[in-house]
Formats: C-alpha cells, sequence, structure tokens
C-alpha cells in the first residue's frame, strides 16, 4: 500500500484561504517533509492574504487555501480535504518553522524562495506513457450518484469505437485519497491502464475517491468497507449503460484496490473477472510488518537489523488499533518498545535511531497517531483469505518482483492458497520480475525512485493483463 506513514499524500487537496494580512509572510515558502521519502511543500502567500500551494513531487500545483489564520508571528494552515494541516511561528524574515500534520506530526520549516528558485512544473516531467487526444474511442465525464443520493462521484468512462455491448472493467484505486487518475509523482497510472484497454475493447468505468477531486463526502472517516460500498456504486452505474455487456463486467484494483476487489467479487453475482495488482494475500497486519521492514532495508539498513524490528512493530500496531484510547495505546506500546530495546544490541539500536526512550517514544507516538484512525483500525483487522475463498469468479493476481510495500514471496503464495479453496474455476498468479509496486520496471527499486521513473506502467504488465482478459471474455 502507498502508506500513510511513509507517503503523505496530497493528491487533488484543496488546500485552505488565509484570513487576516501580514506582510512578514508575504512571498513563496518551500520545504521538505522527510515523510519516508522527501516531499517538497510550497506555500505562495500574497499581499492580500490569499495563499495557493504546491506539491512539486506530486505534480500538484496552484493548490487554493482556506482557512488559515495569521497571528503575530504565528500562522496556521488547515488543510481540509485530508484532515491535513501547518502550523508554524516565523523565526526570522526568511524562515517558519512549523509542523505538518496529517496522522502523524512531522516537523516541517519552510524556507522563503525567490521567484527564480520555484520548482519545476509537471511539464518538466517526462511521461512518454501518458495518453494525449485525439483518442480513437468515446471518453466521457461524469457524475453519478450513490443509491441514496447522499454521495456524488465525478469519473471518466471510455469505451471503443464500434458495434458494443463491451466488456467493462472498474479501477480501484490504492490507499490514500486518490483521483481518478490514481495520480502519483506525475504518473497518471489509471489514464494509462484506461487508454490501453479500451484500445483492446473494454469499456473502463475510473471514478475519483469520495472526497476527492469531484467527487462529494468525507475520505478520511472511511474504511476500506466504505470504498467497498462505492465500487457497489460503480458498477451499478455501468449496469445502466447500453454499451456494456452485462455478463461481462469486471474489476482491477491496485494495492488497497486489490483488497477491495474480492471483497465486492464475493458478495455480487455479476461479476465476471478480477485483476489484482498487488493485492494482499494475507493478513494485512503480517503485510504492514513484513512491508516496514522491507522499506528499512530500501534505506540501507542491514537485513539483520530491519527484522529486529519485526516482534515489536506488530505489538505497537495492535496497541494503537485495538487499544481503547490513544493514552492506553501509547503506554501498552511504550512499555513493548522498552523490553524489546532491553533485549536488543546497542549496535542495531544505533542503526534504527533508537537508542534513546525519547526516540523509541518519538517512533511510537507517530505510529499511534497514524494507525489509531478508523481506516487503520479496520485495514490491520482484516484478512482478505475469507473473500478470496467466496469468489467464483475468474480471477488473475499480479505482482512485481521487486515491490516493497506488498512483498510477492509474501502475498502471491497466500492469494493461491486461498483461490485453491474457491470455486474459481479460472485462476492465474503471476509475479513479474523487475517491476515494483506501481509496476514499472525499477533499477533502485525504491520508493522515491517512483518519480524519477519515466515508465508509468510496464509493458509486461499491461500485456499481462490485457491478454488474460481478453482470453477470459472470448470463452
Amino acid at each position: 500500500m502507498l502508506q500513510r506513514m511513509f507517503l503523505v499524500l496530497l493528491l487533488g487537496t484543496a488546500f485552505s484561504s488565509i484570513h487576516g494580512q501580514n506582510s512578514k509572510f508575504t512571498g513563496s515558502w518551500e520545504g521538505v517533509l522527510q515523510a519516508g521519502i522527501e516531499i517538497r511543500i510550497v506555500f505562495h502567500i500574497e499581499e492580500n492574504g490569499k495563499v495557493k500551494a504546491d506539491s512539486p513531487d506530486q505534480s500538484a500545483f496552484g493548490l487554493t487555501c482556506k482557512d488559515a489564520i495569521i497571528k503575530n508571528q504565528e500562522i496556521q494552515i488547515e488543510i481540509t480535504a485530508v484532515k491535513a494541516s501547518f502550523s508554524g511561528r516565523l523565526i526570522n524574515d526568511s524562515t517558519i518553522e512549523g509542523t505538518f500534520t496529517q496522522g502523524a506530526d512531522l516537523p516541517l520549516t519552510l524556507k522563503k524562495t525567490s521567484k527564480t528558485d520555484q520548482p519545476k512544473t509537471p511539464e518538466a516531467l517526462k511521461r512518454p506513457q501518458q495518453p494525449l487526444p485525439p483518442f480513437p474511442y468515446q471518453s466521457e465525464d461524469l457524475i453519478y450518484a450513490n443509491a441514496d443520493s447522499s454521495l456524488r462521484f465525478g469519473a471518466t468512462i471510455t469505451i471503443p469505437e464500434g458495434k458494443g455491448p463491451f466488456p467493462a472493467v472498474v479501477l480501484i484505486s490504492g490507499s490514500g485519497p486518490q483521483n481518478r487518475n490514481e495520480e502519483l509523482m506525475g504518473h497518471q497510472p489509471f489514464a494509462v491502464l484506461a487508454d490501453y484497454l479500451t484500445r483492446r475493447g473494454f469499456i473502463v468505468l475510473r471514478a475519483d475517491d469520495r472526497g476527492v477531486a469531484k467527487s462529494t463526502g468525507v475520505f478520511d472517516k472511511a474504511t476500506s468497507r466504505d470504498f467497498a460500498d462505492d465500487v457497489n456504486t460503480h458498477i451499478n452505474y455501468l449496469l445502466q449503460r447500453k454499451e456494456v455487456n452485462k455478463k461481462q463486467i469486471g474489476l482491477i484494483g491496485h494495492s488497497e484496490g486489490g483488497m477491495i476487489a474480492p471483497m465486492v467479487a464475493a458478495e455480487r453475482k455479476d461479476i465476471a473477472y478480477i485483476v489484482l495488482m498487488a493485492g494482499p494475500g494475507v493478513p494485512c497486519m503480517d503485510l504492514l510488518v513484513e512491508q516496514n521492514i522491507a522499506i528499512y532495508q530500501s534505506y540501507g539498513i542491514p537485513e539483520n537489523a530491519a527484522a529486529a524490528l519485526r516482534p515489536v512493530f506488530k505489538k505497537i500496531a495492535t496497541a494503537a488499533t485495538q487499544s481503547p484510547d490513544m493514552k492506553t495505546g501509547f503506554t501498552q506500546a511504550s512499555a513493548a518498545a522498552e523490553e524489546w530495546a532491553a533485549q536488543t544490541d546497542t549496535a542495531t539500536l544505533r542503526l534504527l535511531e533508537m537508542t534513546q526512550k525519547k526516540d523509541r517514544d518519538k517512533y511510537i507516538r507517530e505510529l499511534i497517531l497514524t494507525m489509531s484512525n478508523p481506516w487503520f483500525r479496520y485495514f490491520l483487522s482484516f484478512d482478505p483469505a475469507p473473500y478470496l475463498q467466496q469468489l467464483k469468479c475468474a480471477v488473475l493476481a499480479i505482482n512485481g518482483g521487486k515491490d516493497i510495500q506488498v512483498l510477492p514471496k509474501q502475498n502471491l503464495p497466500g492469494i493461491e492458497t486461498a483461490l485453491k479453496k474457491s470455486k474459481s474455476k479460472n485462476y492465474l498468479v503471476k509475479e513479474l520480475p523487475g517491476l515494483n509496486h506501481l509496476f514499472q520496471t525499477c533499477k533502485e527499486c525504491t520508493i522515491e525512485e517512483y518519480r524519477a521513473i519515466e515508465e508509468t506502467i510496464a509493458p509486461i504488465a499491461l500485456e499481462t493483463m490485457g491478454d488474460w482478459l481478453q482470453k477470459i471474455v472470448k470463452q
């Protein structure tokens, strides 16, 4: 998963407007969040108090701000779409020191920059696979509601030219607030996937997550169960379209979407096939433990030192998600961490930057803050096996061989074991060598490399899905 403790996802968010004026804050201010990867944040504050913001590393520019406050030397900006905020204090004419909060508190120092220092625009990023018009198919932007009209979804449907009806798929995004293109670090994987599949004869529906872009609702209060309900809305919309072959509707889920697709397919009788792109195959608590160890290793931490975190991380995560309140969770997690530290050699603690109790407490506090929300509580209690075992539809499960977020050696065997117990007569579980969590061909295969890679989805991944889907719908 594009996990919230490592990626502060600002995709599609609308930063808020500042009330009040303070000439000392006028100008452009840039800082770097150390959130497992480096994410630059830039605030542009005008003399009249208006503010816009950029997240250059996520190709989000010109984001409008509101509901922020300037008082004396202090500034507060509330980022309402994802329940994030920045609070800072003007230290001198060129420095604001503060805290960026989104689940966890992260220090953020802003430095005043000149116009010549502004971040590169999205055009500077080479994305050769990005689909550009004119398209050899129909593309229609939509707005539709769920059954009780409590939510409205912004979406795009692409329909092949020619006489239908056509097989159709709904794309389901990974964790974090995602727009319909699953946009991340200048890449738009779902735009690329939709273009590829529509050219091969499939209708593709992709929608903004609730609370993102043109979809209504509150993202931050939702769990994977709620997102599964949203997918049902998308399927029900497809069933209304005359161009859709009602007997050939499927789901393609990436990461958390690969967890949601079996949930939906197990509960419906009208899903013919699903594709799991880096979906979980083991209890998500176990997935998260191994993911964190792999990410530590990707930053150069030796395997034995990273693995030393395995028992204590699970205890901290359990305390965070199962305790009745954050205070109790912290107390339980802290006790577990101190017991672990007493049994761990000094060299390992030094490598993990946990030699002192204050360092361990900071680590625990950040995890508790991140994990104590409804989404994480649901996620860490989730076991995909019961849903996979209930499936009757055709299933393709693929994983990048270099994925450090959903490890293939852990999750693909789990998926295959569950599918052997299912009623699915047609399934394929396949590891794609050399690909990362986004299914890019990688070299360093770290999270930071996602942005640097020009490829959005490796051709082998697109062809594997396209060939399998066409084979299934012809049967």
